[in-house]
């Protein structure tokens, strides 16, 4: 049978990392996931676009795993008969002052190998993509595509069980022993003695980390973004997907427009401070997570570098006009009630350290037979199946317990 190896995390890349264990063979592969179905928090509310690479820093382990990871997840949608669009992404610069960050992205997305990447130039050519959209410069990615992560996250599911291994959802972990060579692992239903644990844990990546010693940092910092619903009426304003020219200060996109997998058009995310590491609006407070991140050595260094951004983040989600005042950039003719309502929102788990540094690329951890993904920001769900590749090669298979 092998080894007996815990997954922590039921989200998609937890679900990848146990599929691909299962299907190698390589042990008993049980996943514990503590909400009552899998792709509750970060899988099932995020953007489901499949990223080609345009952002990331050229050799970064983002930009090698997320090239990987999109074959992979076009493929596995073919296999599966699961839906996958290429809808194309335009990154717009609206205005002169945007031409720099522009070619930045060129550059960085040609580096990374992003397939039939174009720089459009002038007004007349963005129309020929995108017709109702503003600016005067752009980069189209016309293979940058449309999924349902949770989809695709509850296929790999089917996938582990066929192949032996267990998901258990409604089984939180909250306590961890090492014992040599193994570790005992407590949930609120069960206990078990495994050889190896995984922990892709998430918003709760910190939390599970200090279960067995690790080190505090970096902690996660929860910030949530808002979409609004485009009106079905208008989604002609939008045939696949506009977003801005990043502001390369923020590890964040900007608002955009993503036309769905199921052509619904989505306008967000923005990404305002949450106030619970699950607190989906403003209403949800966790004053133990609040004043874990106000009491963080970092806090301090980051409100000073980035309170103006956050403000100005904070003032549009709480009043629309703002929210619209930034999405009508792009699209002018955009009217306010086009904003039909803010139909979901989820919060991103952005690791920070000490300094107050957030940080940008994937980052594992090992504490002798546990290893834990400290941080799988965007495009974490994009490169899932390629994380799962990285973590068993470079940690599972290169290393024997301690």
């Amino acid at each position: 049978m092998g080894e007996r190896i815990a997954i922590i995390g039921g989200g998609i890349v937890g679900v990848a990392l146990a599929r691909a264990l299962a299907l190698r063979g390589l042990g008993d592969v049980t996943v514990f996931e503590k909400e009552d179905r899998l792709a509750a928090h970060q899988t099932g509310r995020n953007s489901g676009v499949v990223h080609a690479g345009l952002y990331y820093q050229p050799g970064s382990l983002k930009a090698r795993l997320c090239a990987a990871g999109r074959t992979s997840i076009r493929e596995y949608c073919a296999e599966k008969s699961l839906p996958y669009r290429e809808v194309g992404k335009l990154v717009v610069a609206v205005d002169e002052s945007e031409l720099p960050a522009l070619a930045e992205i060129e550059r960085r997305a040609n580096a990374n190998g992003v397939p039939d990447l174009l720089r459009v130039d002038g007004l007349v050519r963005l129309r020929e993509i995108e017709p109702h959209v503003a600016g005067i410069a752009a980069v189209h990615s016309p293979h940058t595509a449309a999924v349902d992560y949770s989809a695709i996250t509850e296929a790999m599911a089917t996938d582990v069980r066929a192949a032996g291994g267990s998901i258990r959802t409604g089984h939180e972990v909250v306590a961890m022993q090492l014992e040599g060579a193994r570790v005992r692992v407590r949930t609120r239903e069960s206990e078990h003695v495994v050889d190896r644990v995984i922990a892709c844990a998430g918003l709760q990546s910190d939390v599970v980390a200090r279960l067995v010693g690790a080190d505090p940092s970096p902690k996660i910092l929860p910030f949530r973004g808002e979409y609004w619903a485009l009106d079905p009426a208008r989604t002609d304003l939008v045939r696949g997907m506009i977003y801005p020219v990043p502001d390369p200060r923020f590890p964040f996109l900007g608002v955009h427009f993503t036309r769905g997998v199921y052509d619904d058009v989505h306008v967000g995310p923005n990404a305002v401070p949450a106030l619970a590491r699950e607190g989906y609006t403003w209403l949800t407070v966790s004053p133990k997570d609040t004043w874990e991140s106000l009491r963080w050595p970092g806090a301090g260094a980051l409100a000073r570098q980035h309170w103006r951004m956050g403000l100005d983040e904070i003032s549009g989600s709480l009043v629309k006009p703002l929210y619209y005042r930034k999405a009508r950039r792009f699209i002018p003719e955009l009217r306010m009630g086009d904003l039909t309502a803010k139909t979901a929102a989820g919060v991103r788990a952005q690791a920070w350290g000490r300094d107050g540094t957030l940080l940008d690329d994937f980052a594992v951890d090992q504490v002798g037979p546990v290893t834990l993904l400290r941080n799988a920001p965007s495009p974490a769900a994009t490169s899932s199946m390629a994380i799962a590749e990285h973590v068993l090669e470079n940690y599972v298979l290169a290393r024997t317990p301690e």
